[in-house]
């Protein structure tokens, strides 16, 4: 499934038309899922969100920021969520003014586990040990240290299981086109894939058939609720983000080959890889392994056009399918276009503004207005 061409050539592949299962994308740019915290206390989705998101239509497909799908699972403030009417109804404003811009939406489903705080949720975390995020955390009083999350009983595992399937259900209510179930970055179900995290010694723990087991269930009973055609999985081999240690190479190399394997003939709609590498011995193998369509996630070192070019198309040619960026969907509503025209990116504007809510730094960035012989020209 590997195409060997050069950065030239794949370059303009990044605006050719892409399927995911019965989804036809125009394009195989992808907005990812990032944080942004502008939803209501309790997890409902904002009338500016439907804005934002639709400044965005045209990215090939967006997926939105990860919703709770408990109330326990909440990670920090104005975090949506997807596990009451209300939600759903909030959400559906956003769906519907996406589609209404010509534009298709996943939303990543996430269960912070330890990343949590009382002062949150009103909740205890929970996670597979009781084992503390390391340093603070941030909640509606400001940063605060970690609390020690209970462990998991198995029973509180089967009904987290049906809490993913009841959200995946609420996201296709809400207009979604399907679900992303968030696997990476340090959260719950990466809390049960990795080593430091996992101390359990029942069939949730141990060897790596028993570390996968959760993410699996998980997994299968989304696609069991919306069909494995709606469904993708978020995983990031190797990242310690969030104090996350996987127990060493060999030991990462060993679990997501489990991983893949259980997953492989499931049918989903993709894979998602978190700062994917086509360097690295492991993207290359989980490609290999992998049947179905990969979203590569790059790191970049800036955002500007040459970095998301070259990087898109370099992960292409190493036989990504699409390419999804997060920064440079924040800070350009207009990226598709902008990348067509080799134009300059707008950068991000302040940091200080990204989780802060409201519609500085975040609906207000310009899009191009006009094209005057050749050299766009951006507002602001």
């Amino acid at each position: 499934m590997t195409n060997t061409a050069g950065d030239t050539a794949s370059g303009p592949r990044l605006f050719e038309p892409a399927r995911l299962g019965p989804l036809p994308l125009p394009n195989r740019l992808v907005m990812a899922p990032m944080t942004r915290n502008r939803a209501a206390a309790d997890g409902t989705p904002q009338p500016v969100m439907a804005t934002y998101y639709a400044q965005r239509a045209s990215a090939g497909l967006i997926i939105a920021e990860a919703s709770t799908p408990n109330p326990v699972g909440q990670t920090y403030p104005n975090i949506t969520a997807l596990h009451s009417d209300a939600h759903v109804a909030g959400w559906r404003q956003v769906t519907d003014a996406v589609r209404a811009a010509g534009g298709r939406m996943f939303v990543q489903v996430q269960h912070g586990g330890r990343i949590g705080h009382p002062d949150t949720s009103g909740l205890t975390p929970v996670a597979p040990s009781a084992v503390p995020l390391p340093g603070m955390i941030f909640t509606p009083g400001g940063h605060q240290p970690s609390v020690t999350p209970r462990e998991m009983t198995p029973a509180e595992i089967r009904s987290t299981v049906a809490d993913f399937a009841a959200a995946a259900r609420r996201a296709v209510d809400a207009g979604f086109e399907g679900v992303e179930v968030h696997g990476a970055n340090g959260y719950l179900l990466h809390q049960f894939l990795a080593k430091g995290t996992n101390r359990r010694t029942d069939a949730y723990g141990g060897s790596a058939a028993g570390r996968i087991r959760f993410v699996v269930e998980v997994v299968r009973a989304v696609a069991d609720a919306i069909d494995a055609e709606r469904v993708g999985l978020r995983i990031s081999p190797g990242l310690t983000v969030n104090g996350i240690d996987e127990g060493g190479e060999t030991e990462t190399n060993s679990v997501y080959a489990a991983l893949i394997d259980a997953l492989a003939g499931a049918g989903l709609a993709y894979l998602h890889i978190v700062y994917a590498d086509p360097d690295q011995p492991l993207f290359r193998t989980l490609r290999e392994a992998w049947p179905g369509a990969l979203i590569a996630n790059p790191g970049l070192p800036g955002v500007t056009t040459d970095d998301v070019t070259r990087r898109g198309g370099r992960l292409l040619a190493a036989g990504a399918d699409l390419i999804a960026f997060g920064r440079p969907f924040l800070a350009n509503p207009d990226l598709v276009a902008r990348l067509r025209l080799g134009a300059p990116l707008n950068p991000v504007r302040d940091e200080g503004l990204m989780y802060v809510g409201g519609e500085a730094g975040y609906t207000d960035y310009p899009a191009l207005t006009e094209v005057s012989a050749g050299h766009p020209v951006p507002i602001g």
